[in-house]
């Protein structure tokens, strides 16, 4: 495994501050996220759009009407001293900048990634932690019972986004472009087919994360929730409301996160994640090339065909 080590004085965002996702169906997209345990209401001037926030109150979301699933935009939030430099690096790092998304009002700047995935860059404040977020997994003493009747089990309710994956063509060019432009960092990755990245003022050991595709597209955001107990639980309440397809439970190598994947109904997913691994600001992270068999899991169940299938991509 080779390792990689660079040196990095350019400015970078902090934190995700939401995505954009175009949806076929508005009233589906509010069934699916509910049930996930997210909050979703109605939003947008017109009611015309959802908002899906988590425990932490945090607008991580909005979900908007189109023709087919895409990701209409990824929004990052940076500090203020940076942004004007963020920009000029953008810049230089070959993004093409485009005017404001109808509504908004001129907040930071926005660009195109290689892949043409439209990014916003603003000033915000700092979703990501700050710190390891702990993991409460309890130790059952003897003598009581360690577990509660089904009957007992409460919704599982995500505490905030962890991170994002999008499908590209060429992921080591989006790695670069990314680490460039945004000052993101390399985490670990598997040759070409997947790399994951971090911001550097503490992060997750991913904030966004590539996989090779023929196209552009949206694989899946990923949520936070407090235990492995509760990423299984997850999966029972998405089974019980009519959402069994997906992949899992089981854990990462790269990330070291316990999983769950749900297949969403167009075809992406989302993650119930726990205890990730995390760069604390400032630290310099051990960035590897894993081998392929690595690069999904630990332990778990066989891979799904279809988890590494882009819907987006038209023949």
């Amino acid at each position: 495994m080779t390792e990689f080590s660079s040196m990095h004085s350019r400015a970078g965002v902090h934190s995700i501050d939401h995505f954009a996702l175009n949806v076929p169906s508005l009233d589906e997209a509010h069934r699916f996220f509910e049930a996930f345990g997210l909050t979703v209401s109605r939003a947008g001037p017109e009611g015309n759009e959802l908002a899906i926030m988590a425990t932490d109150g945090h607008r991580w979301g909005r979900v908007l009407a189109g023709e087919r699933k895409s990701l209409a935009y990824l929004s990052f939030n940076c500090y203020e001293d940076d942004l004007l430099h963020l920009r000029e690096q953008a810049v230089m790092a070959g993004a093409s900048d485009v005017s404001s998304v109808p509504g908004e009002i001129d907040a930071g700047f926005w660009c195109r990634d290689p892949d043409g995935n439209l990014i916003q860059v603003r000033v915000g404040p700092k979703t990501s932690p700050d710190g390891k977020t702990a993991s409460l997994t309890p130790c059952v003493p003897a003598d009581a019972r360690g577990a509660c009747t089904r009957a007992e089990v409460a919704q599982v309710r995500p505490r905030r986004l962890s991170h994002v994956l999008l499908f590209s063509p060429d992921v080591l060019r989006a790695v670069s472009f990314y680490e460039r432009a945004l000052g993101l960092r390399l985490s670990d990755k598997s040759l070409d087919m997947i790399a994951f990245t971090h911001a550097p003022h503490g992060c997750d050991h991913h904030l966004v994360a590539f996989a090779k595709s023929r196209a552009r597209g949206w694989h899946h955001s990923s949520w936070d929730v407090e235990n492995v107990d509760l990423v299984g639980e997850g999966a029972a309440q998405m089974a019980a409301a009519g959402y069994a397809k997906g992949w899992g439970t089981g854990r990462h190598v790269l990330g070291s996160n316990y999983f769950h994947y749900v297949e969403d109904p167009w075809g992406s997913f989302c993650e119930y994640s726990a205890d990730i691994d995390f760069v604390s600001a400032g630290q310099s992270w051990p960035a590897r090339d894993f081998a392929p068999e690595d690069s999904l899991y630990l332990w778990g169940p066989t891979v799904p065909e279809n988890f590494i299938h882009n819907t987006e991509v038209q023949d």
